[in-house]
């Protein structure tokens, strides 16, 4: 299997597992994460980073904002620019996901572990 088959397989797994955790609002779960990862970001590389349309980043965040989980911020340097922040609200919620998460996938593997942050640090690099 080639590396590209490899990483099609694993994107898919691994949606298929947060979506159960994230009760079927995955998208939501992944712009909180995201948020709390790279709030000095703006929207513009935060939406880069998820691989979604501005529209429906728009649409979900307002959504977001309407719960109480973000709030959305000028940016001081270029006012054009959006910044985002989670609420307490939203973090709390965030936090009880990613418990969820490392709840489940609790089994500590140092090679794993390891191919997991290589993984990551690669994609982060790339995108």
């Amino acid at each position: 299997m080639k590396n590209v088959d490899k990483l099609l397989e694993i994107e898919a797994l691994t949606e298929n597992l947060t979506k159960h955790f994230a009760q079927n609002n995955l998208l939501k779960m992944k712009v909180l994460y995201f948020i709390s990862q790279y709030q000095n970001l703006s929207v513009s590389m935060i939406i880069d980073k998820l691989g979604i349309k501005k529209s429906n980043f728009a649409l979900m965040t307002k959504e977001l904002e309407n719960e109480g989980l973000v709030e959305a911020r000028q940016g001081e340097i270029d006012r054009r620019c959006r910044l985002m922040t989670l609420t307490e609200k939203g973090q709390k919620e965030l936090d009880a996901f990613m418990k969820k998460l490392s709840d489940f996938f609790s089994e500590h593997s140092p090679e794993v572990e390891h191919a997991v942050e290589t993984l990551c640090t690669f994609l982060n690099k790339k995108i």
